[in-house]
């Protein structure tokens, strides 16, 4: 009787859903930031910067890209998880900090400009809602620049943070 019940439950139960693939083309497009790498921004004084950033894609499985700031001289870390959606088509962010910054992204791959990939604020932020972005430019194996940006009132965008990054060895 009690064999007979646990056959009937276990056909009752629903297989567990099968984790996605991540295996297109899309998934990948981020590749090029996944690494350890040395970063550095020039401050007020004629002084630079220095930050490290870790960004790995095999904590949540092959699905996620994270990322691990910090600049140890002023205390200051924060993280990001990256992943593709494929219902909207496009690469998706979430960003936190230790100054209590919640940021969401959303965007890719970019054509035709001067840089190759962008995301960009899903609301406005600040007291002026400002929309924002982040830009990579200049992508090579060892090194790339990175943008934050924030839109002026003609649509343009001006540069609030810009990071020279290399590869560590």
């Amino acid at each position: 009787m009690l064999a007979a019940l646990a056959v009937l439950l276990q056909s009752a139960t629903p297989a567990p859903a099968s984790p996605p693939s991540c295996s297109t083309p899309e998934y990948r497009q981020l590749d090029f930031w996944v690494g350890d790498w040395d970063a550095e921004f020039d401050l007020p004084g004629g002084k630079t910067g220095r930050a490290v950033n870790r960004i790995t894609r095999d904590e949540f499985g092959d699905c996620v890209i994270a990322e691990h700031f910090e600049q140890a001289d002023i205390g200051y870390v924060g993280a990001s998880h990256s992943t593709y959606d494929p219902l909207k088509k496009k690469w998706v962010q979430t960003w936190v900090d230790n100054q209590g910054a919640y940021i969401t992204l959303a965007g890719g791959p970019v054509v035709g400009e001067d840089h190759s990939f962008e995301l960009v604020t899903l609301e406005p932020r600040g007291p002026k809602k400002v929309h924002s972005r982040m830009i990579w430019q200049d992508v090579r194996p060892d090194s790339f620049t990175w943008r934050w940006q924030g839109r002026k009132a003609d649509g343009s965008w001006a540069d609030s943070w810009v990071i020279r990054y290399k590869r560590r060895k």
